[in-house]
């Protein structure tokens, strides 16, 4: 998956050129900052694709794990063993990450016997939509280019520092002489939380490929 910002990002933010030497290191950490962002929020900050999740219902209603949201193709509710699948028509989509589907049952006419029992009427659902971003959000590149700054103009040639803050600005070593890596720090949450990139806990989900 391709960093969430590229060397010429952080060229830019510390006013300098790379050497060759440099902007290859800088694209290693480019690659790390970007997993760090990706595992902390829980998202790709992909370009828009359409793809099929299955999600377990909560109070109710289905959260998307993808934002943004651009469209919602179909909702079905899995059946379960022996027993086929049902299209869902009385969904509704806040227009946001969350589909509501507390009221289907009452929007289709005829169902089999067996949803009549809601002691056995599953609660996962095969959810197909579209999402992503025409381009990286401007404040995530600042986040990844800001934990890959903080890492280039640290000392690294000071042995023996395992970590250190001077200002806003921090960094970490694995082990001591083993070089410098990227960290999220508490503001860079802070920022991706303000922000609501963070998926929130609520329904199961399970990709399908």
């Amino acid at each position: 998956m391709a960093a969430l910002a590229c060397v010429s990002d952080v060229e830019i933010r510390l006013g300098r050129a790379f050497t060759s030497d440099e902007a290859a290191r800088v694209q290693v950490l480019l690659d790390d900052a970007s997993a760090l962002v990706r595992s902390y929020t829980r998202r790709d900050f992909a370009p828009s694709t359409t793809e099929t999740v299955v999600l377990r219902e909560s109070a109710g209603v289905l959260r998307l794990p993808q934002k943004p949201v651009t469209a919602v193709t179909s909702v079905v509710l899995i059946g379960l063993e022996g027993v086929p699948d049902i299209t869902v028509v009385g969904w509704g989509w806040d227009g946001l990450d969350v589909i509501d589907v507390s009221g289907w049952d009452s929007a289709i006419v005829n169902l089999p016997e067996w949803v009549n029992d809601r002691a056995w009427l599953p609660s996962t659902y095969r959810v197909t939509y579209t999402h992503g971003y025409a381009e990286v959000p401007a404040d995530v590149v600042a986040v990844v280019c800001g934990m890959v700054g903080r890492t280039m103009s640290a000392p690294t040639t000071q042995s023996g520092i395992t970590s250190e803050t001077i200002g806003s600005y921090s960094y970490r070593t694995s082990e001591p002489g083993m070089g410098v890596g990227v960290s999220l720090g508490a503001a860079d949450k802070a920022l991706l939380d303000d922000a609501g990139y963070k998926v929130k806990a609520g329904t199961t989900q399970v990709r399908l490929r």
